[in-house]
């Protein structure tokens, strides 16, 4: 479910997937693993990415539907 919940935390921000990896610092293929599931997330790519989007990491991972901080 954290795939999902990447994907359309970008989407919502009207990014590229390349826009993301070149801030992640990563190559694209490499996170588009990430968005389709087929790659687990490194815990340091999803704090980074639950900073970036303002958003917990509880939501990042799919432990709740809040995406707020607390």
């Amino acid at each position: 479910m954290p795939y999902k919940r990447i994907r359309d935390l970008r989407e919502d921000a009207n990014l590229s997937q390349r826009q993301i990896s070149e801030m992640m610092y990563m190559h694209k293929t490499t996170y588009i693993r990430y968005e389709a599931g087929e790659s687990e997330i490194p815990l340091d790519i999803a704090i980074s990415l639950a900073k970036y989007y303002k958003v917990s990491l509880d939501y990042i991972a799919g432990l709740t539907n809040s995406k707020k901080i607390n």
